[in-house]
């Protein structure tokens, strides 16, 4: 039986062109599709077994609908969604396919953030292509930077120290590493259930706003075979591929068509429950986000709603 949040599932951004976008997902990231509706496109990574864990919404701007935490059993979605009415937040609740193609019972709500937060139960499953018997490391027809599964939102918020306790203390999100300001703030967090450096991180800015959505990897080469891609693709490189100091990962950032970050990420360690956070001071911001350059372009910090 899982207790809480099991990990994070996916993320909704919109996009101007989805003809456009579903092509760079799909040729140049390498995520699978997986359905489409006249204003929506489902993907997932090729190891992912669930039906998605990225949809592409067509709309007139680019940035983030909301983001969803898979939760694997239904008296836990039920127990969370109640921490989090009485938190005084109000929660909605929807039946499996009512807010999207297979999606399963959800609870929604809006974050102290001003991000909308699904929590889910039972989204459809697909299968990661490959045979439950003897498989094949991986499939064969694998496109593009091909990252297997999702693996973390970088997000922004006014008040960090607010919305880091609630992910916390209601949603019971362990922290794992902290940016703190010089007058005690903290400037950035980063949260976790799956016992990586982080699922969630949260960046002081205005609330609602979004950084990138990033899908792991499995090792620094891939990392090259991504950057790699993209420049014969002609993407819009943002930073990397670059260590950073908080989380001890590796990444490469890069746009898509319509605006959004996106990263691929690898590397970190793996956080116990019972670990204490990692705290980096202000002076010593640039090199917990870079580690080798110890300073943060001014390009990075772009972010959008």
């Amino acid at each position: 039986m899982s207790d809480g949040i099991l990990r994070l599932s996916h993320a909704e951004v919109r996009v101007p062109d989805l003809e456009l976008a579903l092509a760079y997902y799909v040729e140049v990231v390498g995520l699978v599709e997986t359905d489409r509706t006249a204003d929506k496109a489902y993907l997932k990574g090729w190891d992912e077994h669930q039906h998605h864990s990225l949809i592409l919404t067509d709309s007139p701007t680019y940035g983030l609908n909301g983001l969803g935490f898979k939760v694997m059993e239904l008296t836990e979605l039920d127990r969370l969604a109640a921490r989090v009415e009485e938190s005084g937040i109000e929660v909605t609740r929807h039946q499996p396919g009512e807010l999207d193609l297979a999606s399963g019972h959800i609870a929604r709500f809006a974050a102290p953030s001003g991000h909308v937060v699904d929590l889910e139960c039972g989204q459809e499953q697909v299968g990661n292509g490959l045979s439950l018997i003897n498989p094949p490391p991986r499939p064969d027809d694998l496109r593009g930077i091909h990252p297997p599964r999702i693996d973390h939102i970088f997000l922004l918020c006014e008040d960090v120290d607010g919305t880091t306790s609630f992910f916390r203390d209601v949603l019971e999100f362990r922290l794992t590493e902290q940016i703190m300001a010089d007058d005690g703030h903290q400037l950035a967090t980063f949260l976790e259930r799956t016992h990586s450096p982080h699922d969630i991180a949260f960046l002081t800015g205005p609330n609602g706003g979004f950084h990138h959505v990033a899908y792991w990897v499995d090792e620094w080469s891939d990392l090259k075979h991504a950057a790699d891609t993209c420049a014969h693709h002609g993407v819009d490189i943002d930073a990397g591929p670059t260590r950073h100091g908080a989380t001890r990962g590796c990444g490469l950032y890069f746009f898509d068509p319509a605006g959004n970050r996106n990263e691929v990420y690898t590397g970190g360690y793996w956080f116990d429950p019972d670990d204490e956070p990692t705290t980096w001071t202000e002076s010593e911001m640039g090199r917990a986000v870079f580690c080798y350059r110890g300073q943060v372009d001014q390009r990075f910090m772009t972010v959008h709603s």
